[in-house]
C-alpha cells in the first residue's frame, strides 16, 4: 500500500491537492513572497502528529473505558538556525480534563500511541529529539 500527494502549484508560491475529499492549500507568508493563502508545509508536519497521535489515545482510551471531558494534543517543534531550518526538537504535550482521570491508564494508551499505533511519530522519532509531557488540567 502506498499514498501518492499530487500538489499543483497554483499563484506565486501556493500550492493546492485534493487529499480524501478535501481541499488543501499550503503557501508561504506574504514577506517572502507569498499570498498566505494557507498553513506553512512545516508546521503541517506538527499538525500531523497531533492528529495522529490524538486519534489513537482517544481510541485507546475508549477501549479502556476511560472518559475525559476535554483532550487536547500541542506540539511544540523547535526549529535549527541553519540551512535547511528543520525541526530538531519537539514536544508534545497530551492535556487531557476530567474528574478523577486515572494516570496510569492515561500513560498507558500515551505510550502505546507513541510506540506502537502512531506512524508519524514512529518516522519523526528517528529523526527529531522527542520529549512527551501529560497533563491534567481542571
Amino acid at each position: 500500500m502506498k499514498h501518492v500527494i499530487d500538489m499543483a502549484w497554483t499563484d506565486k508560491l501556493a500550492f493546492e491537492t485534493n487529499m480524501d475529499g478535501h481541499k488543501l492549500v499550503v503557501d508561504a507568508t506574504k514577506e517572502v513572497g507569498g499570498s498566505d493563502l494557507g498553513p506553512r508545509p512545516k508546521k503541517l508536519m506538527l499538525t500531523a502528529l497531533a492528529g495522529c497521535t490524538g486519534i489513537d489515545v482517544v481510541m485507546i482510551l475508549k477501549k479502556m473505558k476511560v472518559e475525559v471531558e476535554a483532550f487536547n494534543v500541542i506540539v511544540e517543534g523547535e526549529l535549527t538556525e541553519e540551512h535547511p531550518i528543520h525541526y530538531n526538537k519537539m514536544t508534545i504535550v497530551y492535556q487531557f480534563k476530567g474528574k478523577d482521570l486515572p494516570m496510569a491508564k492515561l500513560e498507558k494508551a500515551v505510550k502505546l500511541s507513541e510506540e506502537k499505533y502512531c506512524g508519524v511519530s514512529a518516522v519523526y522519532r528517528e529523526a527529531v529529539e522527542m520529549k512527551t509531557e501529560i497533563r491534567i488540567v481542571e
